[in-house]
């Protein structure tokens, strides 16, 4: 399967991606997990805390300052998860996606887009999570059949909000299946401002979670601060929706 987490920054699509990502992991699923952000903090997300998080954004560095020399460079799919990757807890793979504007090489880890290393990527006995940048630009150049599903997170604002119904339309107009995130829905007043926008679409619901809100400020998964938050166990229940999903 082959999942992307769409939404506005802020709107917490990384901390949704790296508790997914654990939660799938845990429920025995083989999970690789991409940091497509610009601001890739999808690490810190995952449990790697920030020296782990810093070494795989450093690695992205190197190429693009170019202080690595060729022998680093990888030409595969699997060697530039294997090279640039790292194991999170609970046996997830992360990598970072970001583009380095090195054409050149002619290699996958200077010239891949995110939208080319999700689509590209084999999702047969594998469960491949993008957390994508903020926006919709990645999912603008999907192509048709290239993910299983897109997770849109939108917050009670009406700027998260507008965000959120771009990024429905571009993945439905690429025929991928959608879920929509409420995300720290504190009161049925700020379900209703999604729901008014949002609400023919299939929905999860994610309280707001002040122990949630602390792993970010401490740097922190959220699944290793309390996996019994009401925000985490939102987030595993919607790990479970997804694999119960026909693809």
């Amino acid at each position: 399967m082959k999942i992307a987490v769409s939404g506005k920054g802020g709107a917490g699509k990384t901390t949704i991606s790296g508790t997914l990502a654990r939660a799938l992991a845990r429920a025995g699923h083989d999970v690789t997990a991409i940091d497509a952000d610009v601001n890739p903090m999808l690490g810190i997300s995952l449990g790697l805390g920030m020296d782990g998080t810093d070494r795989l954004v450093g690695m992205r560095q190197e190429l693009s300052e170019g202080t690595s020399d060729d022998a680093v460079h990888e030409y595969t799919i699997d060697g530039l998860i294997e090279r640039f990757g790292e194991d999170a807890p609970d046996g997830v793979r992360v990598v970072v996606a970001s583009r380095v504007d090195m054409p050149d090489h002619g290699c996958l880890c200077c010239g891949v887009s995110a939208d080319r290393l999700l689509r590209e990527m084999a999702g047969d006995g594998r469960t491949v999570l993008g957390d994508l940048e903020a926006g919709i630009g990645v999912l603008t150049r999907m192509e048709p059949g290239s993910l299983d599903v897109v997770l849109v997170v939108a917050n009670p604002t009406p700027k998260s909000i507008e965000v959120a119904r771009r990024a429905v339309e571009a993945a439905m107009a690429r025929e991928i299946k959608v879920l929509v995130v409420a995300n720290r829905i504190a009161s049925e007043e700020d379900l209703e401002m999604i729901r008014e926008v949002l609400g023919e679409q299939d929905m999860a619901i994610i309280p707001d979670d002040p122990s949630i809100a602390r792993a970010d400020a401490e740097g922190l998964a959220p699944i290793d601060l309390d996996d019994e938050s009401p925000g985490v166990r939102a987030i595993v229940e919607i790990s479970r929706r997804l694999v119960a999903l026909p693809v």
